[in-house]
């Protein structure tokens, strides 16, 4: 019988990847997810797969799917739309749906990893971020709700390590594109890729001289699958390390959709970093794992499905 994993978050954008690469591992999946922000057709190739069952659950609340061998803890609103929506739902489930999770694997003695982010980092004084950095975080700004959620899940993923001796694991995500993303969450390849397509002028705040690493989907779930096998406990940075401004990535998003779009500059929003750049080092001698994609290949890679979705979007307005 193969091994039962329980995906939190399973029908979200990495989630529902991770779930393809479970399955591909030969476990059987469980995707748990309350649809605030995830959508069920990201896991819609999956309906007839025998392994793959989809539970609507509101880990913020107390649940048990029955046993498994590991809790990988994804549920969250992870864009700066979803979040500043659902400020209050985003605490309840690093907190809440945190402790639930860990319960889950603490009762069938399962494994557990929980997907944190590079917003732990906060406006980073230490560039690039290693995973020893404490970050610098407003605790009261917009942002707030996502970043302090995460950094509070960190906190009680390793107090279950410490007094339960649940087997515990840490990613630290940073920027992740590719299909299956929402063509409207805000952030920064979604928001270009659509603008592009629609002829928009492409938003930049600032001067776009801020910077952002950007790991394609199937990288970042290579290296949480990897992680998830180790015997790391303490937080690992899976990401890209190679860093663009955002004017940049603008440029590259032109040059990929071959759209005429031209920049629009906006006033920098709060709290917004100015730099993100993970130091991979330890997930290098770790887990062998580096990524291997890079942006212009992970543009092209998305250029279809963000083709399809956008044009789903404008006709579902019309």
């Amino acid at each position: 019988m193969s091994n039962r994993a329980l995906v939190t978050g399973g029908v979200g954008f990495v989630g529902s990847h991770l779930c393809d690469a479970l399955l591909g591992e030969g476990y059987s999946v469980i995707a748990a997810d309350n649809l605030l922000t995830g959508r069920l057709s990201n896991v819609e190739h999956l309906r007839n797969d025998s392994r793959f069952e989809f539970q609507e659950i509101d880990v913020s609340e107390p649940f048990d799917c029955g046993a498994v061998d590991y809790v990988f803890h994804f549920a969250s609103p992870a864009s700066p739309v979803d979040y500043s929506a659902h400020g209050i739902p985003t605490l309840k489930v690093g907190s809440l749906g945190t402790f639930h999770s860990l319960d889950v694997a603490r009762k069938y003695g399962a494994g557990f990893l929980l997907a944190s982010t590079s917003e732990c980092y906060g406006d980073p004084l230490e560039h690039p971020q290693k995973e020893t950095y404490w970050g610098h975080v407003n605790p009261i700004g917009p942002r707030s709700v996502y970043d302090e959620a995460k950094r509070f899940a960190e906190a009680a993923t390793m107090a279950y390590l410490r007094y339960h001796n649940v087997n515990t694991h840490i990613v630290r995500i940073f920027n992740t594109y590719g299909p299956r993303m929402q063509v409207n969450d805000g952030r920064v390849i979604p928001n270009f890729m659509r603008q592009a397509m629609l002829g928009e002028g492409l938003t930049i705040y600032g001067d776009g001289s801020q910077t952002r690493s950007f790991c394609y989907v199937s990288d970042e779930v290579d290296g949480i699958v990897r992680l998830s096998k180790s015997d790391e406990h303490e937080p690992v940075n899976i990401g890209n390390p190679n860093e663009f401004t955002i004017v940049e990535c603008a440029q590259r998003v032109l040059a990929v959709t071959g759209s005429k779009s031209r920049l629009r500059y906006e006033p920098l929003p709060q709290d917004d970093p100015k730099q993100r750049r993970p130091d991979i080092s330890k997930a290098r001698r770790l887990l062998g794992w580096e990524p291997k994609i890079d942006l212009e290949t992970g543009l092209r890679m998305s250029l279809e499905y963000f083709r399809q979705a956008v044009a789903a979007e404008a006709s579902s307005r019309a």
